[in-house]
């Protein structure tokens, strides 16, 4: 049976809300939790792999017979307690009040999950192990959240995350961060398990939301085809109804003219004037930065929600990608396609969003 409810992730700033003589005390504390996080991460998992490849590393007999289990739960096995509590227990122990268990736990239990998945692969040699980062994501449960509200005064969303006090950083938000925050508060949606990323000397909340499926009475008998292309970023067709979504001019030109501007930027910092640093000699290429990235972004934001928005219109329970191998294809044999041309970051969003909105997409 299909679920009727899915995961949206959204990446938001966080701004450490106590005054600035407790600041220090409180970024340490995060990337000490960070530090534990990087190096029990990469305890589990060494030990996952061994747990599994024990019977390779030793050798046995054909008599000798074992289980990955509880021992008092099966007489073969070879454990003291259950498996996924064998790497719990030793990562609680080994850092005991250095951490909350409750992020232990988590990260524990995502590790877990991701090694059964590739388990098969390791076994074969196909895959490597993770080699998991300092700079690795710190699991937030939803537990060690407390206190989320609006606060009117600092016109922002505030609450506090392992006992230190936060608030939201929205800034000029046009995307739907602010109206996700508003339904959390009104528990029309679910937050789960999230992250926080420690990154620049900044703090990101990676929030995990769980919602309903909306629901627009769609017809699965209805198909709507689309294809992606360079004179226009998607063409559909459905009933006998034909659009196109975007043109060359507004998406390619527009790209081309940005990387044109960095291009002049990057050659004219040479012939800056000299002193106080390369700082403000590069000044006005940090004003640029990511500008690329931004403006494609929300180009095909837009673009792949005129396209399900068309579907809905039509009633089109099913939406189908044609000649995408192919086209995937002519882009990667020619160098300027695949580098101005974001075909898998297109096909990305259109996916989530027909998910959401209960279409059914087929890949062909």
């Amino acid at each position: 049976m299909e679920k009727s409810t899915m995961t949206l992730t959204r990446k938001i700033q966080l701004l450490i809300d106590v005054p600035s003589t407790e600041k220090n005390v409180m970024w340490e504390k995060l990337y000490r939790y960070q530090n534990r996080c990087f190096r029990a991460a990469n305890l589990i998992v060494s030990h996952l792999y061994v747990q599994e490849m024990i019977k390779d590393f030793f050798y046995f007999t054909e008599e000798i017979q074992y289980k990955l289990v509880d021992a008092n739960k099966d007489e073969m096995g070879l454990f003291n307690r259950s498996k996924i509590n064998t790497t719990a227990r030793m990562v609680f122990d080994r850092f005991k009040g250095e951490i909350p268990t409750d992020i232990l736990g988590s990260l524990n239990n995502t590790i877990q999950s991701i090694f059964s998945k590739n388990k098969a692969a390791y076994g074969q040699g196909l895959k490597s192990l993770q080699n998991f980062k300092k700079d690795i994501p710190i699991p937030l449960p939803v537990k060690c959240i407390s206190k989320l509200r609006y606060c009117p005064e600092k016109k922002a969303f505030c609450f506090n995350m392992f006992a230190i006090p936060v608030k939201t950083y929205l800034g000029n938000d046009f995307s739907d961060k602010r109206l996700i925050m508003e339904q959390l508060l009104r528990k029309e949606i679910k937050l789960c398990t999230s992250q926080i990323q420690l990154k620049a000397g900044k703090i990101y909340w990676l929030a995990v939301f769980e919602f309903e499926k909306a629901e627009h009475h769609l017809k699965p008998e209805i198909i709507a085809e689309a294809s992606l292309s360079l004179e226009h970023p998607i063409v559909v067709k459905s009933n006998n109804v034909r659009i196109n979504i975007g043109s060359k001019e507004e998406f390619l030109y527009r790209r081309l003219a940005i990387q044109a501007s960095q291009k002049r930027i990057q050659e004219g910092i040479a012939y800056a004037r000299s002193g106080k640093g390369a700082k403000r000699k590069q000044k006005a290429l940090h004003t640029t930065e990511n500008l690329e990235n931004r403006y494609v972004s929300h180009r095909l934001h837009v673009y792949s929600r005129q396209l399900i928005d068309f579907c809905v219109q039509q009633q089109a329970g099913t939406l189908i990608l044609t000649n995408q191998e192919d086209k995937i294809g002519i882009a990667k044999e020619k160098e300027f396609v695949l580098r101005n041309w974001s075909y898998y970051d297109l096909q990305t969003k259109i996916k989530y969003k027909a998910e959401k909105a209960g279409i059914e997409l087929i890949i062909g």
